[in-house]
């Protein structure tokens, strides 16, 4: 059979995209790689006084002030280990349709790696977890189950407001207590 008839009967290849895949404790989690602006090693941040606790602080990137999540503890409560491959990941975030996007930093554990696969492959689990509405359908594979975070779903309304005010945040205010 020749390499036309080969590609002919062939089955369509599937829609594939990448994921950047990080730990909480011992469950992967991955990230679609359209989300991810940059991934830089875990840095100093500037804590927001009166902040949720999972709310890791701020740091000036590149003229912008970005807020920093610390996913394992909005997770499950407890922060990311510092280790060598935890790390500060940088995403496009819009919770609201109707505003603009914005720079969100996440600090994630062992995001080392990525898998590339169909993005129907992630199915939903089964629970209808309203704590947790970022959480989102699962995929099977050699290491066990992935499960997709979904960027936009991460912060309620009420988070949102405090970590993309409509007057940008400023460095010098943070500290201040009313």
């Amino acid at each position: 059979m020749g390499e036309l008839e080969t590609r002919r009967g062939a089955a369509p290849t599937a829609r594939q995209s990448l994921f950047l895949v990080f730990c909480i404790g011992n469950e992967r989690y991955a990230l679609q790689a359209t989300d991810v602006v940059e991934v830089l090693p875990r840095l100093p941040l500037k804590p927001i006084a009166r902040a949720p606790s999972w709310v890791a602080g701020v740091f000036a990137w590149r003229g912008t002030v970005v807020p920093v999540i610390d996913l394992c503890a909005l997770t499950f409560g407890q922060g990311a280990e510092p280790r060598t491959s935890t790390r500060l990941v940088l995403v496009r975030y819009q919770g609201d349709a109707q505003q603009a996007g914005q720079v969100l930093g996440l600090i994630l554990e062992q995001a080392t790696d990525t898998v590339r696969c169909d993005p129907a492959d992630f199915k939903p689990y089964g629970l209808d977890n309203r704590q947790a509405p970022y959480l989102g359908p699962v995929r099977e594979d050699a290491h066990g189950l992935l499960q997709w975070v979904r960027v936009n779903d991460l912060l309620d309304e009420s988070v949102r407001a405090l970590l993309f005010p409509a007057t940008p945040l400023d460095l010098d205010d943070l500290g201040a207590t009313p």
